[in-house]
């Protein structure tokens, strides 16, 4: 189908690749700005992103600057009344993947910003334990920490990561946000494979 429309952030899949980029994205504030952008459909503004990640809105918006310099981020279409400008991530999709015979640079780098995705990840856990008890049980009883050794092979583990992947689509925070269902809470998951020595 024809037309000037521009293609969505969602309809562009990005791989990272250069170790400048993961260098510039290995940073808590960082992760939590793109986390935020990838949940909002029209984008947001550098004060919209620092309510949610408790900065400033100066030292927020030199971070959306960084991320824009590598590629990560780009300006939105205003929202009409908007005096400041939005933000929106370039992908919505987007991977790490230095290439098998990357150099050590590459490598260190993908390795910052993987223990950056790890202790973000670690931090909302042990927020979670500490808030617990006081959660609706409803909320606590579906709260899971799940640890499983498989054995299969690459195109059998290929396959389950696609299988679970399709799974997780349909209640991505971007696409149901518009019109969330009562009750609905944000939850953070983390899908991780890694194949033993």
């Amino acid at each position: 189908m024809g037309g000037m429309t521009e293609a969505r952030p969602e309809q562009r899949r990005m791989t990272i690749s250069d170790p400048q980029v993961m260098r510039a994205l290995a940073h808590p504030a960082r992760i939590a700005i793109m986390e935020h952008l990838n949940t909002r459909e029209g984008g947001a503004t550098a004060t919209e992103c620092a309510e949610v990640v408790g900065m400033s809105p100066s030292a927020t918006s030199y971070h959306l600057r960084a991320l824009a310099k590598a590629g990560l981020v780009e300006q939105a279409p205003s929202r009409g009344d908007a005096r400041e400008r939005l933000w929106r991530t370039f992908s919505q999709s987007w991977f790490v993947d230095p290439g098998q015979d990357a150099g050590p640079e590459a490598r260190a780098a993908e390795q910052a910003l993987v223990e950056a995705h790890a202790a973000r990840d670690m931090e909302r856990t042990r927020d979670w334990l500490r808030r617990a008890a006081g959660e609706p049980p409803e909320w606590y009883d579906v709260a899971l920490f799940n640890d499983s050794m498989l054995l299969l092979t690459a195109a059998e583990l290929a396959e389950l990561n696609e299988a679970v992947l399709a799974l997780l689509r349909p209640y991505r925070q971007r696409n149901r946000q518009a019109d969330p269902p009562a009750g609905a809470r944000s939850v953070a998951v983390q899908y991780k494979v890694v194949p033993l020595a």
